[in-house]
């Protein structure tokens, strides 16, 4: 057994064996909380919506109260749906989005709103900590700082709004500063710590050569522990505000990519994953370290492995702002009914889904999105197949650049919730040529709850988790006519980016008097 798990379980030693696991997940646009037994069958879920103020161009901001005040509305809903008692959790993992830094003062005041993972105003920091000390920051965090990460961000806070670097007193991360509001601990783990960009991956410690590079004062930052350590116990005060029972034991937990990665099963080097959520991710477990800079790598929670994760800016909230914008009556399901009817290529119809600008595999703030090709006899069903084959041909552009870099992927595993969608499950394995698999649950929140399990000693190991809780919903394979089909229209998709990138810049410059 692995010293990590040999130092969670002794935290936990002498408490009584429950039967249930509580996983909180924070996503961009709600709080989700599911409670699930310990064979992985889930019993109740919960989740309320949170909000993303954007106050300029390129910017996206959070408030952490509203957070909270998300949790205690989703927890209360899971236990009742699960209709059991609070005193029947035996422990609560949670997890939330990397990178994104709540800054509080001495008497725990949330400073400012919490600066998003997907916010692009640190641009500038970001260029010159690459320019002066790249290849340090690489070597020592794994991964090239770019406006996503935490380093950027505090750069650009130090520069721009010194008062509140200089009136705070402690760093959370989002998943550390809502288990610090249920337990008053301060503490983070090894994943979110490396998404910091602020973490010396060699010793698993803050780095004083990469805080120095911002002038950070070490004390801001928690301890780092394993994701499955003791991460405190539900306080009174929040017991009153959750229904949780107070003294249940909370683990460190870890950022959601990791955890919704290792809740659908990725638990051996070759697995890949793609995630349908706010943002569309790309996953790949690896055996230690593979630094593809500008490929994001993190520590995986099975010990000795890794996984390289690259992603774009929008995929279900492209989905979202379609469905609101032509699907008001009928919704998603409705939508996916007339894309699943149209015939593939949407009739001559093309969608880039660059509405917030584009991380991989292109880093431009400025793109944007477009439909092209667009005719009078387009509409609804045209625009929803184009939105689906779009969405797809832009995880097939994060594909072919991690392939590019030397990353082989197998089998993927779909998590988020466009996975539910059978029509783009088959657009997906038709565009990427790439078999793809789902499982009965594909959730952070559940990922969450099989940590908090392995902690708490219901599972000696995280294979045994695995072993327990998760299984094959159902696989979708490629079909070779249409994956011919798409293979040309991807060529086409790639032009058309290419020339339109430098109108996106262009565009920009004009009507924001650049």
């Amino acid at each position: 057994m692995s010293p990590m798990l040999v130092s969670t379980e002794s935290a936990f030693q002498g408490r009584t064996v429950t039967q249930y696991l509580l996983g909180i997940d924070l996503g961009a646009g709600s709080l989700k909380a599911t409670l699930i037994d310990t064979h992985g069958r889930i019993k109740g879920e919960g989740a309320h919506a949170v909000t993303t103020a954007v106050p300029h161009f390129g910017w996206s901001e959070q408030d952490p109260e509203e957070w909270f005040k998300a949790l205690c509305a989703a927890v209360p809903r899971a236990i009742a749906a699960a209709g059991i008692a609070p005193g029947a959790i035996a422990a609560i993992g949670i997890s939330a989005g990397a990178h994104i830094p709540v800054l509080t003062d001495e008497h725990d005041n949330v400073l400012r709103p919490a600066i998003m993972w997907n916010d692009q105003r640190a641009a500038a920091e970001a260029a010159e900590l690459h320019a002066r000390a790249g290849e340090q920051i690489i070597k020592t965090a794994l991964n090239r700082v770019n406006p996503t990460w935490t380093l950027a961000m505090l750069a650009w806070l130090q520069k721009h709004e010194p008062g509140v670097m200089a009136r705070a007193t402690k760093l959370h991360l989002a998943k550390d500063y809502l288990r610090y509001r249920l337990t008053g601990s301060w503490a983070t783990d090894v994943s979110d710590a490396i998404g910091a960009l602020m973490a010396d991956n060699a010793t698993g410690t803050w780095s004083p050569a990469l805080t120095s590079l911002i002038g950070l004062d070490p004390a801001l930052l928690p301890p780092i522990l394993p994701a499955t350590a003791l991460g405190g116990h539900i306080t009174p005060a929040a017991s009153a505000l959750t229904g949780l029972k107070a003294g249940t034991p909370v683990v460190v937990g870890a950022n959601d990519t990791t955890v919704e990665f290792f809740g659908v099963g990725a638990t051996r080097p070759g697995i890949g994953g793609v995630k349908l959520a706010t943002a569309g991710v790309l996953y790949l477990a690896t055996q230690g370290p593979a630094v593809h800079p500008p490929i994001s790598c993190y520590p995986h929670i099975m010990p000795g492995l890794y996984y390289t994760a690259t992603g774009t800016n929008s995929c279900a909230s492209a989905h979202r702002w379609l469905r609101d914008l032509m699907f008001a009556e009928g919704g998603f399901a409705r939508m996916d009914e007339l894309a699943a009817q149209t015939p593939r290529g949407a009739r001559g119809l093309l969608f880039h889904p660059y509405l917030q600008g584009e991380r991989a595999p292109y880093w431009d703030p400025l793109l944007r999105a477009d439909f092209v090709g667009l005719t009078i006899s387009h509409g609804p069903a045209e625009f929803a197949r184009a939105l689906y084959e779009g969405l797809a041909f832009s995880i097939r552009d994060l594909l072919m650049a991690a392939r590019g870099l030397g990353l082989s992927f197998g089998a993927i595993r779909l998590m988020g919730g466009g996975a539910r969608s059978a029509a783009w499950r088959q657009i997906i394995a038709d565009i990427t040529g790439l078999t793809i698999e789902r499982t009965e649950a594909s959730d952070a929140s559940f990922g969450a709850a099989l940590v908090a399990g392995i902690g708490a000693g219901q599972f000696t190991s995280p294979e045994e988790a695995v072993a327990n809780c998760v299984r094959l919903l159902d696989v979708t394979t490629p079909d070779p006519e249409a994956q011919a089909f798409y293979d040309q229209l991807f060529g086409l998709y790639k032009e058309t980016q290419a020339a339109l990138a430098d109108i996106n810049h262009r565009v920009h410059a004009l009507t924001n008097g650049a």
